[in-house]
């Protein structure tokens, strides 16, 4: 079996420094580290709702004994003093828009072999969810766990928007930081995410984005469970800017036996296949994913990173060839119309779309707020 990690001399200063002021920011309810496997490899899938989400859920890891290597911004590592740390504690850059973007996911893949812990925020950045519910995932983590067949540790965090919230502007009005009341964070832990209906099938971008969509409704339970209430129906398209149903619910739907679907009587016509609603949902999940060429992959830094150059977000855009020849397919299909001025419009929407998907391929880990989530630092 793979070793267990082991912290090192660089993770261990960095929980020397990063420790103290959070334990005096916040308090503790941490639960859910039965579910931390003691030994090999294995993914952590986490929410992100606060900038204070990158040092919380990295100190709650360390305290597992099993600390995690997440996904940061290459431009991190050019940082003095910060690019010791990011590199002392093994963090994986992800350089965005190179010939090096896919670095991360072959770093990711290689560290779990190792039997490290490979942490990624699948949201790629803070939630845009006007409640603070995870939104749409991206499919890097889907993509690592089905190529390794590493467990999927599913974790959700709640409070840390009490104290510093996603969105405030600052002033007395509306402070970015709130010390008191001292608040309090809640992480849990689950039980790992059930994958195995997509072992053995073919990886394609609809079977990526149905499994990534598994990944977030198991983070969305755990934060049922904390906030002590129902999550909508629909998921936040950051794009869309709209709630969207979740693909696994459709997927599911699809393959409800036939035998509890009422038959349609004589001469009526038969209600539309879910599987047939799929392509559409799917199409609405693309072109937001293509404009988000920032985030297939949520980087984060970890908590002394976090501490000494605040957070943000590392992203990333983690594709497969699959999507990068449907996008092909679909320029040479505009231009075939007769219509010009269709045409046109119809290519330049599809460059768009394939030079964000470029970069989804070239990154092919989640790599963005790679967990360092927040908009600029190191989903």
């Amino acid at each position: 079996m793979a070793r267990r990690s082991t912290y090192g001399f660089w993770y261990r200063l960095a929980a020397v420094i990063a420790k103290p002021p959070l334990i005096a920011l916040a308090k503790r309810d941490w639960r859910g580290t039965e579910h931390i496997p003691a030994e090999g490899g294995f993914l952590t899938a986490v929410n992100h709702n606060s900038y204070l989400d990158t040092v919380v859920y990295p100190h709650f890891q360390y305290n597992t004994g099993r600390p995690a290597r997440l996904l940061a911004k290459s431009s991190l590592f050019k940082v003095p003093g910060l690019k010791w740390v990011l590199n002392g504690t093994r963090m994986i850059p992800v350089y965005r828009g190179t010939a090096a973007a896919g670095d991360a996911f072959h770093a990711a893949i290689k560290a779990l072999e190792e039997g490290e812990c490979v942490a990624f925020f699948p949201e790629g950045t803070l939630t845009r969810d006007p409640d603070l519910w995870p939104m749409t995932g991206k499919t890097g983590i889907a993509r690592v766990a089905l190529a390794t067949g590493a467990p999927v540790i599913p974790i959700a965090q709640w409070g840390g928007h009490r104290i510093v919230p996603p969105y405030a502007k600052g002033g007395k009005e509306d402070p970015r930081l709130r010390v008191f009341p001292r608040g309090t964070v809640h992480v849990l832990a689950g039980p790992p995410v059930d994958l195995s209906r997509f072992e053995g099938r073919e990886v394609t971008p609809d079977l990526l984005r149905e499994a990534t969509d598994v990944v977030m409704d198991a983070i969305t339970a755990l934060l049922e469970e904390l906030r002590g209430e129902k999550a909508p129906e629909g998921r936040w398209d950051m794009r869309l800017k709209r709630r969207v149903p979740r693909l696994s619910s459709a997927a599911a739907a699809a393959d409800a036996p036939a035998q509890d679907a009422a038959a349609p009587a004589a001469g009526e016509a038969a209600p539309a296949s879910p599987d047939a609603e799929l392509p559409a949902v799917g199409a609405e999940s693309d072109e937001a994913e293509a404009a988000d060429a920032a985030g297939e992959a949520t980087a984060t830094a970890p908590a002394a990173a976090g501490t000494a150059a605040g957070t943000g977000d590392a992203e990333g855009a983690p594709a497969d060839d699959g999507e990068a020849a449907g996008a092909a397919a679909a320029r040479s299909g505009a231009a075939a119309q007769a219509d010009a001025d269709a045409a046109r419009r119809n290519a330049a929407g599809a460059a768009r779309t394939d030079g964000a998907e470029a970069d989804d391929a070239a990154a092919q880990a989640n790599a963005g707020d790679g967990v360092a989530p927040g908009e600029g630092a190191a989903r």
